[in-house]
């Protein structure tokens, strides 16, 4: 069996049988992701192949930065969070209230890979530029406005906007996809739950 740096170097060279090895793998593990969240097997079977499509069509230009599972554990999460962003009016009002929730709520190896990217989401916070840092962390942790961190910090409110912008974009680079900055700011604040 391959390993999952071999497959995403066949994926990077364009390899069909790479897509076919990955699907085989991982498709059940996504599937069961969707579903817990969703409820619909129909929406869940969409997603997980709406995942594939993209990870194909992103294949030259991929750059995964976490497990390959947890990258795609965590597009099956953003294209769930995605589905019911577009269908608010299609899905029933309880998943959507509480999405949160049952993102938690999750069988075991889905609570280890949701640990794998609140851990990667920390790492990468922690590697922000020392004032980039600090101010996203008054911003997401402790719910200031910017206002109250130029005040804090003794900068401007532009100055924080700019950290704060700075700081999503590196969460969403380094989140190995592009990710809505909505999604981002989703999985900060389940984090911080």
């Amino acid at each position: 069996m391959n390993s999952d740096k071999e497959l995403i170097e066949l994926l990077h060279q364009g390899k069909d049988e790479a897509l076919s090895l990955i699907y085989k793998k991982y498709w059940q593990m996504m599937y069961l992701a969707a579903y817990n969240l969703v409820q619909d097997k129909e929406v869940c079977e969409d997603i997980v192949q709406d995942i594939f499509v993209d990870l194909w069509n992103k294949r030259t230009h991929l750059i995964i930065s976490i497990s390959l599972k947890s990258y795609l554990y965590t597009s099956t999460v953003y294209k769930v969070y995605d589905f019911f962003r577009k269908n608010k009016k299609l899905i029933k009002i309880e998943l959507l209230d509480n999405f949160s929730e049952t993102f938690h709520a999750l069988t075991p190896e889905t609570k280890l890979l949701y640990e794998e990217l609140i851990e990667h989401v920390d790492s990468i916070i922690e590697h922000l530029p020392l004032k980039c840092k600090a101010v996203f962390k008054l911003s997401r942790e402790q719910e200031l406005s910017n206002k109250e961190i130029a005040d804090k910090l003794h900068i401007s409110q532009r100055t924080v906007e700019g950290h704060i912008t700075k700081a999503l974009s590196i969460l969403r680079y380094s989140m190995g996809m592009s990710l809505c900055i909505e999604f981002v700011l989703f999985i900060v604040k389940i984090k911080n739950n």
